[in-house]
């Protein structure tokens, strides 16, 4: 991204933007005679759709506060009289249905940069070319997309706990299964490598299972944040891609199968 525009959506520059937008666009339908429910339920829910945008957001607090900014303002200045209940509901129902409460456990949505697995081939290549690459937690499918092109051979899986999400992946990566279901309950067994973008709490446990179901030589590959034990101890890696940003690409080879 262009270095200016990433100045203007700095946090909290980035909230004001977007509730700038949603009171313009409410004024824009109020003087096109718009009825009132539209006035001030479609900005609402541009203020939530822009707050699942990385840039914009980036945590859940800053997220809220994003969604939330434009309804709250105009409960304040006494402006949401005369509206059904039912049109605030909507907005808080999208994003409900984009991040269902136990999906918060893990990592929201944050989209795989571009070309950020362009070099992972080269460092984890399969044993089969056709074996299966997984994407744990896959979201909108970014990851799916980076993992295509880096195995364009592999038989591409992904899981998503959000049915919105999941559908959008669905969509958007035709050249892979994609299913609605819980990460953590996904056999990785016959999986060739799996890739996942979570977050430093939830990575002792991903290891944890990597080390329980994967085989010998399969790969364990996690973007931003590399792998910890119980102990939090940092596990060596095979290699580790840098990225532009200070971001990295973790690498990991799975040793001997630790199978009960």
């Amino acid at each position: 991204m262009h270095a200016g525009l990433t100045r203007l959506l700095t946090w909290p520059l980035a909230a004001l933007w977007v509730w700038g937008l949603a009171w313009a666009l409410a004024w824009a339908l109020r003087a096109a005679g718009a009825p009132l429910w539209a006035c001030l339920g479609l900005p609402t829910a541009l203020g939530a759709l822009a707050a699942l945008w990385p840039v914009v957001a980036g945590t859940v607090w800053r997220q809220l506060w994003v969604a939330g900014g434009f309804p709250l303002s105009v409960l304040a200045l006494g402006q949401g009289t005369g509206v059904a209940a039912v049109w605030w509901l909507l907005p808080l129902a999208v994003l409900l249905l984009a991040y269902p409460l136990r999906a918060w456990r893990d990592a929201p949505v944050f989209p795989t940069p571009r070309g950020a697995l362009r070099e992972l081939a080269r460092q984890a290549p399969l044993r089969t070319p056709t074996g299966r690459v997984h994407d744990a937690g896959c979201g909108m499918g970014d990851g799916l997309i980076e993992l295509h092109a880096a195995y364009p051979q592999a038989r591409l899986t992904g899981v998503e706990w959000s049915w919105l999400w999941r559908t959008v992946a669905a969509l958007r990566c035709r050249f892979a299964q994609v299913r609605q279901g819980d990460m953590w309950a996904e056999d990785w067994g016959d999986c060739e490598l799996v890739y996942l973008f979570q977050r430093p709490e939830t990575m002792p446990r991903a290891l944890a299972k990597a080390r329980a179901e994967m085989r010998t030589g399969t790969w364990l590959v996690s973007l931003a944040f590399e792998a910890v034990d119980a102990q939090g101890r940092p596990v060596p890696a095979h290699a580790r891609l840098h990225l532009p940003g200070g971001r990295a690409v973790w690498v990991y080879r799975m040793g001997p199968a630790r199978r009960r």
